[in-house]
């Protein structure tokens, strides 16, 4: 480091020094606190001990500085553009790939060449304050006075231009369409704007700088405010910029949002955080907070340069509030699926049985294509026609698949955990919602097998007096036990397949219900005149009102049904082991299997084709509610370590009440032990 400081020009404004100065600060590994802050101290050290060498470092610093335009970093890094989505995540991967042209005018630019590893930021970060602070004292301990402050008019110019922006912001048509209060009332994000110039021209002038003429002349203009010279009355105004943020994301839980809209919301609220920021520096303040702050604003600034062209970040902070949404959807919708008392479950039995009795006949017309013998991808359209239209038809008829809930119930159970830290959980509560969606869970698929197998088995044994042929031949029933085997086979990772599948079917549900709402489709369906002259204006609103409601049903079990179909194809061509075991068509595959064989099976095939539908069943159930519970509890931002607790709790409910853990009570204000 001595040999460094030797060479060092104070006119220079090569920033080569400056990179191997941070080089020799640099630890070899990025996490070692003790070797970055034993480098800090030991140059802490020789520029005490050499005050030419420090004032030599001091000025060099200070051309650097004064060479390079501050604004930029102060603005742009951290804060999302203005670009929208797409263009930021498509500038984001090629800069990962092709980094941009770096110039000598922009403060941000010089941070590129001198922090070389993104790493950088987590040991910067790791040396303790007070070190980076006594480093601080040294090469400012002859301050000039007769000089302006380095870095404000960079920050007078970085809090202009985020005013500004986030003014523009505010009157986003996205925006104002969405929350027509802002339209309607005087515009938060409009007067902040009033009160930062009146801010900026206080600061100006209590710092002897000269004044931007539109900035003196918007002064001049504006009525004056006992309050700005601390800029506490536009701490307020920024404050109820948030409190409209609030209100937005809450309504948008209700009515639906958008990536471009959830794209602004996040580029809003980092921008009025870092006006924040920079506010902080120009309050009033004792000297050692303020370089406090400036140290943790730097850190800052510096963290998210490194991590600038992550497309992580990007995707995770604006990702979140529409998972949000499009849980917050499932969750709602999850409640229909969680039986309170033996009514609502006898209610869920009947349901999941009509849904098993279309499953029996979908795996017919699954056979009859089978038997067609088409070419690979006019046979992958048929099964995934086969499958998406039957699912559709048992939603419009209000029926249940069991392996349909748990990516409804999973959203269900993260809403009850409203705790971010995972503490102050009502555990007996979530053991009895818990307890419910069990019971209920398992009504359900007691409902689809009871009906899908003798279904199938009533189509097979009828098939050869309507045809005179079997169903199935002896060779092709056996395959079919082969398929359901779950030690003799792939069965078992096909069965996780599908529940992918189905938490994916639960993603798409819940998106396009966000969606319906998002853009009003009963109030465009109400608009189609042809469509009203056709089938009247009464039967058009019950249409759009439909449609509204169960547009993320119908989509979700539609492209379900193409997932399940697509999937053997997908496999074909990928060389890869992919396909699907559906618990409901594997059990009536077991019925029509057995017809077919006259029952001539070991009582050995007969128990490992039970167990092995009743597995499939298993995993599909599994894997789809640990996907969506994952997902859900990622959106709510929900940390929950209390899992043993809470399979105590359920073990306990066992326990005391056995025949009630499975069946519940009769009525549903009946209080269950335990609670």
């Amino acid at each position: 480091m001595l040999a460094i400081l030797e060479r060092l020009d104070d006119d220079s404004r090569d920033l080569g020094l400056m990179v191997e100065l941070l080089a020799a600060l640099r630890p070899r590994h990025a996490d070692d606190a003790t070797s970055a802050t034993a480098q800090v101290r030991t140059l802490c050290q020789l520029l005490k001990g050499k005050p030419a060498h420090a004032a030599a470092l001091r000025q060099y610093l200070r051309t650097l500085l004064l060479s390079r335009r501050h604004a930029s970093l102060y603005t742009e890094t951290g804060v999302l553009s203005n670009d929208g989505f797409f263009s930021e995540l498509k500038r984001r991967v090629a800069y990962r790939i092709l980094p941009p042209a770096l110039g000598d005018d922009y403060l941000s630019d010089a941070l590129d060449r001198i922090l070389l590893r993104r790493s950088d930021q987590r040991w910067i970060r790791a040396v303790p304050a007070d070190d980076w602070l006594a480093l601080f004292d040294v090469l400012c301990a002859v301050p000039d006075d007769r000089q302006p402050p380095l870095m404000l008019a960079g920050l007078l110019e970085a809090i202009r231009t985020l005013s500004y922006r986030i003014s523009a912001i505010g009157l986003e048509p996205r925006l104002t369409n969405f929350h027509t209060a802002i339209e309607t009332h005087e515009s938060p994000f409009l007067a902040q704007n009033l009160e930062t110039l009146r801010f900026l021209a206080h600061c100006a002038e209590r710092h002897g700088q000269q004044q931007d003429p539109g900035l003196a002349a918007s002064h001049e203009r504006s009525v004056p405010c006992l309050a700005d010279e601390d800029g506490s009355h536009l701490l307020v105004m920024l404050d109820q910029c948030d409190k409209v943020i609030a209100s937005i994301r809450k309504q948008a839980l209700r009515q639906g949002t958008s990536i471009a809209l959830t794209y602004l919301l996040v580029t809003l609220s980092q921008s009025i955080q870092r006006l924040r920021r920079l506010l902080e520096l120009l309050a009033p303040m004792p000297d050692a907070q303020r370089r406090l702050a400036a140290l943790s604003l730097a850190q800052e600034l510096i963290a998210a340069h490194s991590n600038k062209y992550l497309v992580r970040d990007l995707v995770r902070d604006n990702i979140n509030l529409l998972a949000r949404n499009i849980t917050e959807n499932a969750s709602q919708t999850g409640e229909h699926y969680v039986a309170d008392d033996r009514r609502q479950l006898r209610q869920m039995f009947y349901s999941s049985a009509g849904a098993g009795l279309v499953i029996g006949f979908m795996a017919l017309f699954k056979l009859l294509l089978s038997n067609l013998h088409s070419a690979p991808l006019v046979a992958t359209f048929l099964y995934s026609m086969n499958y998406a239209l039957g699912f559709m038809f048992i939603h419009l008829l209000h029926f249940t698949v069991a392996t349909k809930q748990p990516a409804m119930t999973a959203s269900h159970i993260a809403a009850g955990l409203h705790s971010k830290d995972g503490r102050n959980i009502d555990i007996d509560s979530m053991a009895e919602l818990c307890n419910k969606v069990v019971r209920t869970q398992n009504m359900a698929v007691l409902g689809n097998l009871a009906t899908a197998i003798p279904v199938a088995w009533l189509i097979a044994m009828c098939w050869p007096y309507l045809t005179g042929q079997p169903l199935v031949a002896p060779a092709k029933a056996l395959q079919m036990l082969h398929d359901i085997d779950p030690l003799g086979g792939p069965t078992l990772l096909y069965a996780a397949i599908a529940g992918v599948c189905l938490f994916l079917s639960g993603l798409i549900s819940g998106y396009y219900d966000n969606q319906a709402l998002y853009t009003r489709w009963a109030q465009r369906i109400r608009q189609l005149r042809l469509l009203e002259r056709l089938i009247g204006p009464a039967r058009l609103e019950r249409l759009g009102n439909y449609l509204e409601a169960n547009l993320g049903g119908l989509m979700g079990n539609f492209y379900f049904g193409i997932l399940l179909g697509v999937m053997p194809l997908l496999g074909f061509l990928l060389g890869l082991p992919l396909d699907i075991r559906h618990v409901t068509f594997s059990s009536a595959n077991f019925a029509t299997a057995m017809v077919a064989l006259d029952y001539q099976a070991s009582w050995q095939l007969i128990l490992t084709s039970v167990l092995g539908f009743l597995a499939i069943g298993s995993i599909n159930l599994l894997v789809s509610f640990s996907l969506a519970l994952w997902v859900a509890l990622r959106a709510r931002q929900v940390r929950f370590r209390q899992g043993w607790q809470l399979l105590a709790a359920l073990l306990r409910r066992w326990q005391q009440a056995p025949i009630r853990f499975f069946i519940g009570t009769r009525d549903s204000n009946t209080v269950p032990p335990g609670d």
